[in-house]
């Protein structure tokens, strides 16, 4: 047990730096909102300390109940409390190299406070569907070809496929049995693909058939010589907004933290130097 609460306590201190803010779990109407869980020679440890203890915690402890991981977590804060006020009496407060990187640390949650109220403000329901509308209209739905095909070395060697399609056998067995490429075991199956999913000479034969045909004269590509034969075509749909709206947030979050810093820098008078300290 006091390995655990050791641990935890090792992992908050490192995590708290760059945290999000976790939704807290609802509680029952007669808890108060935020009471005492424990105090330390006077110092009170609240509800609100513990769950914002374990929203710094890796998944693997943030994915259990508040109440599973609550002891380990509060002894953690208990450690921490001790080991600060021992800290503080031996004047480690005020050693230069501990105000460097409380400067530091400062620095950095500032940063991220400035990166959460950007893309909180910037993020809304509003802006995500103005986006998502900018990206559909650019892409509509594309066509797309189901189909098999039989690769082989040589175009005689395709031509005798084709010869005995003609006569009635079964393209997926041809192409299990004579096809090279690796679709080969599974009939030659290929699935739906769009125009740009496969080479130039494949996709220009495959969208010029009709459903239900095969290739009459071999195709070439770089890979040897196809017999193809498309089985269904369909226009591609265009997911719905409420479908990709949280991962279109989290593709777009990159792009406005990007802005906000280059704004930033373009503002400000930044100088360089070397490593050594000399002018770049």
């Amino acid at each position: 047990m006091i390995y655990r609460h050791a641990r935890l306590a090792a992992l908050l201190l490192p995590l708290s730096f760059a945290a999000p803010a976790f939704a807290q779990e609802a509680k029952p109407a007669d808890v108060p909102e935020n009471p005492v869980v424990a105090t330390v020679n006077g110092t009170e440890i609240l509800r609100s300390d513990v769950e914002e203890a374990r929203s710094l915690l890796p998944n693997e402890y943030r994915q259990f109940p508040t109440q599973a991981v609550f002891e380990p977590l509060v002894m953690a804060l208990i450690d921490i409390k001790l080991a600060a006020a021992a800290a503080r009496d031996q004047g480690l407060a005020d050693d230069e190299e501990f105000k460097r990187m409380l400067e530091r640390t400062h620095d950095q949650l500032l940063q991220q406070a400035l990166i959460r109220k950007e893309i909180k403000e910037t993020m809304t329901d509003e802006y995500l569907k103005s986006r998502y509308d900018e990206m559909i209209a650019g892409s509509p739905g594309e066509s797309q070809v189901k189909a098999r095909h039989i690769l082989l070395k040589t175009k005689e060697d395709a031509e005798a496929v084709i010869k005995d399609l003609q006569g009635g056998a079964d393209f997926s067995a041809l192409a299990k049995e004579r096809s090279t490429g690796p679709s080969g075991p599974d009939g030659g199956d290929l699935g739906y693909f769009e125009r740009d999913k496969m080479v130039p000479a494949f996709a220009e034969a495959a969208f010029a058939m009709e459903i239900g045909s095969y290739s009459e004269t071999p195709v070439q590509t770089e890979f040897g010589w196809h017999v193809i034969l498309v089985e269904d075509k369909r226009e591609s749909s265009v997911p719905e907004f409420d479908a990709v709206k949280d991962r279109l947030r989290e593709q777009l979050s990159g792009e406005v933290v990007g802005k906000m810093v280059e704004g930033l820098r373009a503002g400000a008078d930044i100088k360089r130097f070397n490593l050594d300290g000399s002018p770049m």
